[in-house]
């Protein structure tokens, strides 16, 4: 698999049970440090994508794209597909070309991005990005995947993925949408052509929550800052406080928001976090109020290694020693149990059904068996 907008690399970590990644890349410094340091450098690409050439490239059976989200996204410029970040993926796109042009054709191609993709301007942005896969000769489809279903953390993300058109799907498709298809992505697989309704098993139910991952001992807030924090919790929220503390309240994560009537701190009470974001992105950090063993309340920041517990990243997994650079590098990327369920499930099978399909009559080798 080649890795683009790799960043901290859960993706390479998510699929090393189906895929060997034996090309990643990103801009970041920040983040390639981080992924150099779990997977070595010595595939890694340091730079932007529009200096990659396709014809320098290894061969490979996949090749993911987790694309800049913020044109894409409601905490972003809205600007779309064509804006200057997520615009990009047409980069990704030119260099697939290239590959082919040198004789190397990608049988599964994948682009991860925000829920915007499929929703905004009725499904516009998807609709271009649909397109250009069909005119190299792909047929595609996404997929709506929350976090929330493995992991304590709300996290959807929407996954497009493409094989070639005269790939044999019958073992890979539905005949209609399943639990993996939003309202949004129904209505756009009933109205185009080569769309694929994807099928993918749905997960085991989730039994984490929120509390089971987070390090109680971690350093609190000084009173002073505690006391501010918790002022800033709305009087419905409050409310809601105050009902959970008589059933067991541990904890409740929330966001600092600004409002008309200034800025809040909303809580959370299902056991789950909130999307995981960075500064960037046009959102805060996110914050935990926590009950102490006396029955007080206490509140800080999640933790860097906390964070990468929500994206389901092991403990081992080295984080940066600066708390914003360890947050950030989380943030922004992709929760490691829903790629790898997607790569073992989807993307590994239809990379076996491609290598049958180009040499027939001999059991093909499949480096994930």
């Amino acid at each position: 698999m080649l890795d683009f907008f790799a960043g901290s690399g859960l993706v390479t970590e998510a699929v090393k049970g189906s895929f060997r990644v034996v090309w990643a890349n990103d801009i970041d410094p920040r983040k390639a440090s981080v992924y150099t340091s779990n997977h070595g450098s010595g595939h890694f690409c340091l730079g932007s994508v529009a200096d990659v050439k396709g014809a320098d490239l290894p061969e490979a059976d996949a090749a993911w794209a987790s694309f800049p989200c913020q044109d894409l996204s409601l905490a972003g410029p809205m600007t779309g597909i064509r804006g200057r970040r997520s615009g990009l993926v047409w980069e990704w796109l030119r260099v697939i070309d290239e590959m082919r042009e040198a004789g190397r054709r990608i049988s599964v191609l994948v682009a991860e991005n925000v829920a915007g993709l499929v929703s905004s301007d009725h499904g516009d942005h998807y609709r271009q990005l649909h397109a250009a896969l069909l005119a190299r000769g792909y047929v595609a489809g996404a997929l709506h995947l929350d976090a929330i279903r493995w992991l304590p953390q709300s996290r959807p993300r929407v996954f497009v993925v493409a094989t070639p058109a005269d790939a044999d799907l019958s073992k890979r498709s539905a005949s209609g949408p399943t639990w993996a298809h939003s309202p949004a992505i129904r209505r756009l697989g009933e109205s185009l052509s080569g769309w694929v309704w994807w099928k993918l098993p749905e997960p085991k139910r989730r039994e984490r929550r929120l509390v089971d991952i987070l390090d109680l001992s971690a350093p609190c807030d000084d009173e002073a800052a505690a006391k501010r924090n918790l002022s800033l919790i709305p009087p419905k929220h409050e409310a809601k406080l105050i009902s959970a503390l008589g059933n067991g309240f541990v904890v409740a994560p929330g966001y600092k928001r600004t409002r008309h009537s200034g800025q809040r701190l909303e809580l959370r009470f299902d056991g789950v976090a909130g999307c995981l974001r960075t500064p960037e992105g046009g959102s805060s950090r996110q914050f935990l109020v926590i009950r102490r063993d006396d029955g007080t309340l206490a509140t800080r920041l999640i933790t860097a290694r906390e964070a990468a517990r929500m994206m389901g990243a092991r403990d081992s997994y080295r984080l940066p020693e600066n708390y914003n650079d360890g947050y950030r590098a989380m943030g922004d990327a992709v929760a490691v149990p829903v790629a790898r369920h997607l790569s073992g499930h989807l993307l590994a099978p239809l990379a076996k059904d491609a290598k049958a399909r180009t040499s027939p009559g001999r059991t093909p080798h499949c480096p994930w068996h």
